[in-house]
């Protein structure tokens, strides 16, 4: 018998193992799964799997391809394959670098694929993987067998015992689960689908150039970077479409392109293939670019903008008003993120808020507005979402509690719900219908990139309180939406209901 650490095998060595095994005339088992802790549970499935063969194989799912949001795995590859490789019913492990085992079946060509019997009813798997597994080992000539024993959850007991959450947000998530299954939550996001929805807003093109970082120049006081590579990503209203796409069956994009400049077909090649986009074209602005540079890190060193904040708004409101005025009572929500980057005008705000019949709307502050973009352009909404800074540069009000200048902003504008997201610190939520306050801290464990994490709460958010849901279940779905984004560089994904999914189904084990 092998060593522990001599069973860890490429997937290549792997595939010419179970050859040979074969050859020999011995029967293959193969297991598959994360196994980020090891527990009583995982031991006895594979003890079980054992016997269905001569000889166990094992594969655990990279590091890249944990699909259960932040902090997720908590054991990194390696150890979590070594672990594996110690048990003695185990013969060889390795490590699969893909999303699922479909791949590894069609190299092994396993006699038994194995799995808990906690995936014996294919309605309960959020991804459809194990339907895709059960095709291809059967198409192998081999047979998928489910374990019967004892079961734990390796996420319930990371959760509960590890301290992946700090305190706070641990009992948070202890309180909400007491009320809401993650059962009762997806089947309710499962029911946005038949939502048409409207997303109006700048298209925004954000650029990262990444960079090594040289320091300070000999001949001046900036700062001197060696040029990597850039990458471009579709970013303000076209990441909230593409965010609000996966849950609905249908979004229609309004927004405005530069005739010159536009970017048109890498935008087209980004949005979600449920988007009708419907672009109006800038005679005097290109569209819009934020060009960052970043380095190793992605601390962001310098930024440029390529816009015209001020552009012939009379050519264009010729163009975009009427098209709002025949359109916009047909949609069952208007999303509006106002960038304020130059493409939303007031005569636009006056045809979206006489016509949007659930309108949720976002003013955001940057650079190119700061002190001149607010909440107080729009004379009504139903949901506004914005960040503590924006809030109180809208109501220059600096010192009172951030609930007390909401409930203000929230009065003034007759918005049935308002949210204010406070970066580390959570987000908080007016339930005006119901005369609520609901909180949430900050659901994820590392922060990778936040840009465009207010998107997403934005979009979830929205879509959950025009679909009837709770402001509790909304702020929850929300948060979470969010946490999943800051683990993703700029708007290179877009949140998908999979992943969504699965991170609720982890919190609430």
């Amino acid at each position: 018998m092998p060593n522990s650490k001599s069973k860890i095998l490429s997937l290549e060595d792997l595939s010419t193992k179970a050859n040979n095994f074969k050859k020999d005339g011995n029967r293959i088992v193969l297991c598959h799964g994360t196994f980020d802790l090891l527990h009583a549970g995982h031991i006895r499935h594979l003890q079980s799997a054992r016997k269905e063969g001569d000889a166990l194989f094992v594969t655990v799912t990279g590091d890249q391809y944990v699909n259960k949001g932040p902090g997720r795995p908590v054991f990194p590859e390696v150890l979590r394959a070594e672990n594996i490789a110690a048990l003695t019913c185990v013969d060889f492990v390795s490590i699969n670098y893909s999303a699922t085992a479909v791949n590894i079946l069609s190299k092994i060509k396993p006699d038994a694929y194995v799995k808990g019997s906690d995936y014996k009813n294919t309605s309960d798997d959020l991804t459809g993987n194990i339907i895709a597994e059960k095709n291809a080992v059967e198409a192998c000539g081999g047979e998928i067998v489910y374990t019967e024993d004892i079961t734990f959850s390796s996420s319930s007991l990371l959760n509960e015992y590890f301290g992946v959450f700090p305190t706070e947000t641990q009992e948070y998530l202890e309180k909400f689960r007491k009320n809401y299954s993650s059962d009762l939550i997806i089947s309710k996001l499962r029911a946005l689908e038949g939502l048409d929805v409207l997303v109006i807003g700048d298209a925004i093109i954000d650029e990262y150039c990444y960079t090594v970082p040289l320091g300070q120049s000999a001949k001046g006081t900036h700062l001197s970077v060696k040029y990597g590579s850039s990458e471009l990503f579709a970013g303000g209203a076209l990441a909230v479409a593409n965010h609000i796409a996966g849950f609905v069956n249908s979004v229609t994009l309004v927004t405005g392109l530069g005739k010159k400049n536009n970017h048109e077909d890498f935008i087209r090649s980004k949005l979600a293939t449920n988007v009708k986009p419907q672009f109006f074209y800038f005679e005097d602005a290109p569209t819009v670019v934020k060009r960052r540079f970043v380095d190793g890190d992605l601390n962001k060193l310098f930024e440029v903008y390529y816009y015209n904040e001020k552009p012939d708004f009379e050519a264009l409101n010729q163009k975009v008003c009427p098209w709002l005025a025949q359109n916009a009572s047909g949609f069952d929500m208007v999303c509006t993120p106002d960038f304020g980057d130059g493409f939303i005008s007031s005569d636009m705000i006056d045809q979206i808020s006489s016509h949007a019949g659930f309108l949720v709307v976002n003013t955001q502050v940057n650079s190119g507005n700061r002190g001149y973009h607010a909440i107080s352009r729009y004379p009504r909404a139903d949901f506004i979402s914005l960040n503590g800074p924006e809030l109180r540069m809208a109501t220059h009000n600096r010192f009172d509690p951030l609930e007390t200048v909401a409930e203000a902003v929230a009065d003034n504008k007759q918005a049935k719900y308002f949210a204010v997201t406070l970066g580390s610190q959570g987000a908080i939520l007016l339930d005006r219908e119901q005369n609520k306050v609901h909180k949430a801290p900050v659901l994820s464990t590392k922060v990778l990139d936040r840009i465009g994490a207010g998107d997403t709460f934005l979009s979830l958010a929205g879509i959950c309180l025009k679909g009837g849901l709770s402001g509790e279940i909304a702020l929850f779905v929300a948060s979470a939406a969010a946490a999943l984004d800051v683990q993703v560089i700029c708007n290179r994904e877009s949140t998908t209901p999979v992943n969504l999914f699965k991170y609720i189904a982890t919190l609430l084990k």
